[in-house]
């Protein structure tokens, strides 16, 4: 795996051996960041459900202020952790071991990705919940294309959907109507 775009462009990341972890394709990736160009720099990005951490290594790549990775197994967060110190990001990102719904609940960000594993489909309505409860902040969902997720959660109403595959990329914002 490796980083696609910005400052890191190239730079080879370590993962989990085995199929315990989803990583997001490079492919989905790229478009996510292509999407999200011009609203990154300067963020609070937060990979929920980070895995090794790529999505937001790729947001600090890119532009982001901070990064916050939530991941629950430790030896994920240690992955994450290592790939931080190797590209000397550290300093610019939080590593949160926990349940995503309890560390939520006391993070402040402008956009939260979420990309949950797939037996654990139910959080998506709660942490979606979790984030339209707020008065800010925006929302970014990577599912299963089979999956259907409502068009709006307290606030967070979804403003596009973008499909790939067997993937989508569900965008959620502050009081935005659906357009795409």
């Amino acid at each position: 795996m490796r980083v696609i775009g910005g400052e890191f462009r190239s730079r080879k990341l370590s993962t989990l051996p085995g199929l315990k972890t989803r990583p997001t394709p490079d492919r989905l990736r790229e478009t996510l960041f292509n999407i999200l160009a011009g609203k990154i720099a300067g963020v609070v990005f937060v990979d929920a459900y980070a895995g090794t951490g790529a999505v937001g290594i790729e947001a600090l790549s890119r532009g982001a202020r901070r990064a916050i990775f939530i991941e629950r197994s430790h030896s994920a967060a240690e992955v994450i952790r290592h790939n931080l110190r190797l590209l000397e990001l550290s300093e610019r990102a939080e590593v949160c071991n926990g349940k995503t719904l309890t560390v939520l609940a006391r993070l402040e960000s402008d956009i939260v990705f979420l990309d949950p594993p797939y037996e654990l489909e139910k959080e998506y309505v709660e942490t979606l919940l979790l984030l339209g409860a707020r008065d800010r902040g925006s929302a970014i969902v990577q599912h299963a294309s089979r999956f259907e997720l409502r068009q709006e959660y307290g606030r967070l109403r979804r403003s596009r959907i973008v499909k790939q595959g067997d993937n989508c990329l569900s965008f959620f914002e502050q009081g935005v109507f659906e357009n795409g």
